[in-house]
Parts: C-alpha cells; sequence; structure tokens
C-alpha cells in the first residue's frame, strides 16, 4: 500500500487501467443506443407496413411491346426461330406535378412517427412519337398493346381509384405493371390510340390520392419535369439527386419547387428494355422530425475520453500539488459516474427533447460528483473546482453537438486549449522530485515510528 500510495508512476498506471476500462464500456453505451435506435426504426417500420411505406413516383411513361426474333441452325441444317416479346419506353415531352402533403404523427410505442395523406395532381404531354432511331421493324410492333404506366412504390398508399384523362378519352387504371424494366410496383392504362410514325400530340392528366410514411420522391421522366409541393409540416429536409429552384420554410409549413430538365439526368427520351436504371435521379421531400437524439449522444459519446481524462487528471494535479492521497476505488465510483451521465441522456430523451435531458442529466451528474468530491476531500475549493470543470465541459460538448457543420473545428480549438492548459499549468511540476520526495517522507515516517516505539 506504501508503493501505491508514493509511488508516482504505479498510480499514474493504475489511474490510466482505470480510465481504459472506463473508455472501454463506453461500447457497451453505444451498443445500447444502437439497440433502441433499432427499436425505434422497426417502430416505424411496423406502423408504415400498415399505413404505407416511403413513396417514389416515376412516371408516367409509354411501354409498347414488340417482337423479336432470333434464328438458329441446328445440328440438322434446319433452322429454328426463337419469338421473344420486348418493349420501347417512351416518356413524356413534359411532366407537371401539383401535390399537397398533409402530415400526421402516430406513436408506437414511445416513438413518434410520421405519416402522410397526400393529394397529388399529375398532368403533361407526349409528342411526336417516332420510334425510327430504336432500330425496330414497325410490322413486329404491336401499337394496341400500349400501355401507360406510372410506378408507384408502395401500392397500399393508394386512397381512391385512379382515372386517365388521355386526350378527351378516360380510362381507368389496372393494378400492376406489364413489365420489370423499369419498376416493379405500379399501375397502368392501356393506350391502344398510338400507331407509327405518329405527329399528334398526347396529353394525360390524372389525379392520385396516396398514403406514405416520411419521405415523397419523384423521378424527372418529362424533358421538361416541374414539381410543385406544399405541406404543413414544418421540419422538411429537400433531399435526392437535385435541389430545388425555391423553397420557403416558416411555421405555416414548406412549398417547394423543382424544374429538372432531360440534360441533366443520365437517361434519354426512349430506350428499348431494361437498358437504364432511373431510380437514382429520384428527388423529393423527408419529413423528418426536428431532434434525432440517438445521433446527438452517439457523437456525444465520442467525447467521453475528454471527460474521464480531465477528471481524472485534475484529480491527480490535486494529489501531487496538495499531497492529498485519492484511493482508485474513488476514482472508479467517479468514473462511472461519468458514464452513467449517457444513460441518463439515453433514458431520459426518449421522453423529452435532446436538450432537456442534457441539461437534467449534466445537473444530476454534476451535483453527485461535486457532493463525493467534497466528502473525500474536504474542500469546498476542490468541490468546486471540479464542478466548474464539469460544467465548462459539458456546455462544450453541447455547443459542438448543436454545430454539425463546426463540429469538427470547434472540437480541434477546444482539446488543443485544454492540452495547452494543462501543460501551462504543469510546466514547473519537478516529477522526479515528486518521487524523492514521496520516497523521503516515506523514509522519514518510518524512522519515527520506530524512535517512538524506542
Amino acid at each position: 500500500m506504501e508503493n501505491l500510495k508514493h509511488n508516482i508512476y504505479v498510480k499514474l498506471g493504475i489511474i490510466a487501467f482505470i480510465a481504459l476500462f472506463l473508455l472501454a464500456s463506453t461500447g457497451m453505451i453505444q451498443n445500447m443506443v444502437q439497440e433502441r435506435e433499432n427499436l425505434k426504426f422497426s417502430a416505424v417500420s411496423e406502423v408504415s407496413s400498415k399505413w404505407g411505406n416511403e413513396q417514389i413516383i416515376t412516371g408516367p411513361f409509354i411501354s409498347i411491346p414488340y417482337m423479336r426474333y432470333e434464328k438458329e441452325v441446328l445440328e440438322d441444317k434446319s433452322v429454328k426461330i426463337t419469338e421473344y416479346k420486348e418493349y420501347i419506353h417512351i416518356l413524356p415531352e413534359n411532366l407537371t406535378v401539383n401535390g399537397t402533403i398533409n402530415p400526421e404523427k402516430r406513436k408506437r410505442g414511445i416513438y413518434d412517427i410520421v405519416v402522410y395523406n397526400s393529394d397529388l395532381k399529375i398532368s403533361g404531354e407526349f409528342k411526336n412519337i417516332k420510334i425510327d432511331e430504336l432500330n425496330v421493324d414497325p410490322k413486329d410492333i404491336l401499337w394496341d398493346k400500349a400501355v401507360l404506366t406510372t410506378g408507384i412504390s408502395d401500392l397500399r398508399g393508394i386512397e381512391e381509384q385512379v382515372m386517365l384523362k388521355w386526350n378527351n378519352e378516360d380510362i381507368l387504371f389496372n393494378p400492376g405493371v406489364i413489365n420489370n424494366d423499369i419498376i416493379n410496383s405500379g399501375i397502368n392504362a392501356p393506350v391502344n390510340s398510338i400507331h407509327k410514325d405518329d405527329t399528334l400530340t398526347y396529353t394525360f392528366s390524372y389525379t392520385v390520392n396516396l398514403k406514405g410514411s416520411q419521405k415523397l420522391y419523384f423521378v424527372p421522366v418529362g424533358k421538361t419535369s416541374k414539381v410543385h409541393i406544399e405541406s404543413t409540416w414544418k421540419d422538411p429536409k429537400f433531399n435526392g439527386a437535385y435541389i430545388t429552384d425555391n423553397n420557403l420554410v416558416n411555421e405555416n409549413g414548406f412549398t417547394a419547387d423543382w424544374t429538372i430538365l432531360h440534360l441533366n439526368r443520365n437517361f434519354p427520351q426512349m430506350w428499348k428494355n431494361n437498358s437504364y436504371n432511373i431510380e437514382p435521379s429520384a428527388f423529393g421531400v423527408d419529413l423528418i422530425l426536428p431532434v434525432d437524439g440517438y445521433q446527438k449522444i452517439t457523437r456525444s459519446v465520442k467525447y467521453a475520453v475528454l471527460f474521464i481524462g480531465l477528471t481524472f487528471l485534475v484529480f491527480f494535479f490535486t494529489e501531487v500539488l496538495r499531497k492529498v492521497f485519492i484511493h482508485p476505488i474513488q476514482y472508479i465510483l467517479v468514473g462511472i459516474s461519468l458514464i452513467v451521465f449517457y444513460t441518463l441522456l439515453l433514458s431520459i430523451s426518449e421522453h423529452s427533447d435532446f436538450n432537456t435531458a442534457f441539461y437534467i442529466s449534466a445537473v444530476a451528474t454534476i451535483f453527485v460528483i461535486a457532493a463525493y468530491v467534497k466528502a473525500i476531500l474536504k474542500s469546498w475549493n476542490l468541490s468546486l473546482l471540479i464542478s466548474g470543470l464539469l460544467i465548462i465541459l459539458y456546455a462544450f460538448i453541447f455547443v459542438i453537438i448543436q454545430m454539425q457543420d463546426y463540429a469538427l473545428l470547434i472540437g480541434s480549438i477546444g482539446i488543443f486549449t485544454v492540452l495547452a492548459i494543462v501543460m501551462f499549468f504543469s510546466r514547473k511540476v519537478d516529477w522526479y522530485a515528486i518521487k524523492i520526495d514521496a520516497i523521503n517522507d516515506s523514509k522519514l515516517k518510518k524512522e519515527s515510528t520506530e524512535n517512538k516505539e524506542n
């Protein structure tokens, strides 16, 4: 025990071991955060599966089947002709979408999930449908089998029957798609009025009342695609392959507009079969919740090394400069208090906003540690010093978490400043003298004891 109490290197080794053990335990905290986040995702998936998942609107586009023939010469010199049914896909000249999103909050246990009802008015036109450039024999094209298709990623979200206005004709949409070249889920309507070398203009319009969860995206299939969306949701995130031309977000909700040209995307207006994947061009809006506490907690856990390291450093300097002895068990108890802060933060943030949870957890942790320091060191000054240090650290971490764009810069500057302060206050400490003084003190105490016995 005397060696533990007076040998500075043994003490430093023990402190380092305790700090590493506590830092390793932060991995369990991160696993706990991940587990709770997975539970949230499960709750979102459960509600979405019954209401309607994230929706991606692709189209409309026209698909025209044609027959392709392959000749094969067999061993007996006979010719075998194999017939394949394939498709020509034609995109509209222009596409206009005007949509309104009516969001709702649903609860599953302690979790909030954002769902919505949307009213989408889709219109546009096809012009000069000519397929000469595709190298398909016109006599093999099944013009009377042409179909207009709109991709909807989750058909369970459709609330009402969808009627297509095709020029002056009303056509009822059917469920499903006739092939999987472009999309796997959607609705289709026959448009068999198209014919070879068509120079007519075909106008279309229809309304889709669609339910979904969290996201609503569109694929810009028009040579010119214009999308206008408005909603009462106050926390949108405009996401995807294209940014908005303009958007307005205020207390009443948001409006957003996109204009996408065919030159902005990586696929043409016409092709055969599955030559292009157009889904990566999707864009739209995410109806996000204002605070994602799990991400912020994960980020704050990464600074646990700063809390544990600086707190233990202050304790160690207190031992060196004030010549008091702090037992390793006391280091462990203070360190555990710093770790328990994160479990408090996690549990409270699931029932309130993150800022309130951070404030309550920080105050509780600082109060417990300050009271404990006062009890073991019998010094109000040291108790106030530790409290002040923790207040500064928690305030520092809170600011970093709020400033996502400048978190790395502010964090680096803060850690460098702390290091500079520690180096400044320890510049005059003679570490060798501390060891020698400790040994001499031990010898003097031993000699004093022996003299009293004699």
